[in-house]
């Protein structure tokens, strides 16, 4: 299953704690993991992962909006969904897309 990165989610660490423990919030950013940076409480920094791969003003777009940026195959994630385990209402909106598709297809 694919991945994601949570940017709102961030885990806040003081100036102190980081400079005492630099190596092993370094360890956390590389696996993905962004660190927001306290100063007596006030954030003044956040770090996280570097992704060269990906366009900077998509990473922005998804910080601005506090999004998860993902990491694999959506597809692929999407296929590995379990199943849904009651079917829809009748009568909500869902129910009436799912038909709408369904029927649209000469299926069901």
């Amino acid at each position: 299953m694919a991945a994601t990165h949570s940017i709102s989610a961030a885990r806040t660490v003081g100036v102190r704690e980081l400079r005492q423990n630099l190596s092993r919030y370094l360890e956390l950013v590389k696996a993905g993991e962004t660190l927001t940076v306290t100063e007596r409480g006030r954030e003044i920094a956040r770090l996280s992962p570097s992704r060269p791969d990906i366009d900077p003003s998509y990473l922005e777009l998804a910080e601005k909006f506090g999004a998860t940026v993902p990491d694999g195959d959506l597809l692929e994630a999407s296929r590995n969904l379990p199943p849904l385990e009651e079917p829809v209402p009748e009568g909500t909106t869902d129910a009436f897309l799912d038909e709408s598709r369904w029927g649209e297809f000469g299926l069901r």
